[in-house]
């Protein structure tokens, strides 16, 4: 961090976006690495010879855009971009174990219904069949990624009042492990609930995700609408030659 190079420019710029522009080549040019964490204000006062509410705004500035993330009581990070794969059915709560990160759910509603006339004909249901309505925030290591909106058959799942953080953990106990879907990731901008929701700034680039999900006899299990903050998800898929 110390090799930094921090010079001012025209005096027309803010002295925190200037601050803010060096600190971003630095961390894009792998001078500072994915999860490492920032020197202390009082340190990059003294290296950059700004005074500490400069440092601050340049540090929120860049927390904004998504490069930098800030920990409670721990300090403020470079944010990791999270890769994952497109062609994979897998579960929020099983990537962010594999990345090594402490999975976490806030409820936004978990409840029966019977579903709108858009859901039966996605889930291949009758509209006075009994589904369950699912909405959470996801979280890793504490800090909010991703909404999720599931409709599920009631048949599959348990009682909801048993119901843990994990939905395809819940399925597979049940017996109805998803094994094949079609997923649609299409670019968005985050409404003001959204943007509050996942701590970002309104209209922030996010991806909206549908997923429908099928069981081993080919009935349809699952129809998820999401919401995934553009600035720590990448989603990459392989490619091969026909």
């Amino acid at each position: 961090m110390r090799d930094m190079v921090w010079t001012r420019e025209d005096e027309g710029t803010p002295l925190y976006l200037q601050l803010a522009r060096s600190l971003r080549e630095h961390i894009n040019s792998g001078g500072i690495g994915p999860g490492s964490a920032l020197p202390s204000e009082r340190d990059l006062s003294e290296m950059a010879g700004l005074s500490r509410v400069t440092i601050r705004k340049g540090i929120e500035q860049l927390i904004e855009e998504g490069v930098l993330v800030r920990k409670q009581g721990s300090g403020t990070f470079v944010a990791r971009r999270i890769e994952t794969s497109g062609g994979r059915l897998s579960s929020f709560t099983d990537e962010a174990r594999k990345r090594g990160e402490d999975p976490g759910v806030i409820w936004i509603n978990k409840s029966y219904a019977q579903p709108t006339e858009e859901e039966a004909t996605a889930l291949q249901i009758g509209n006075t069949a009994r589904v369950a309505r699912l909405g959470r925030v996801r979280l890793a290591g504490g800090e909010p990624l991703a909404i999720e909106h599931a409709v599920v058959p009631a048949e599959f799942l348990p009682e909801l009042d048993s119901l843990g953080d994990s939905l395809y953990h819940a399925l597979e106990t049940h017996g109805f492990r998803p094994v094949s879907g079609t997923q649609r990731v299409r670019a968005s901008l985050a409404t003001p609930t959204e943007a509050g929701i996942l701590c970002v700034k309104q209209n922030s680039e996010v991806l909206r995700i549908e997923r429908m999900t099928w069981v081993a006899s080919g009935r349809i299990v699952e129809f998820t609408r999401s919401v995934y903050r553009g600035d720590r998800y990448e989603f990459v898929s392989d490619l091969k030659e026909i």
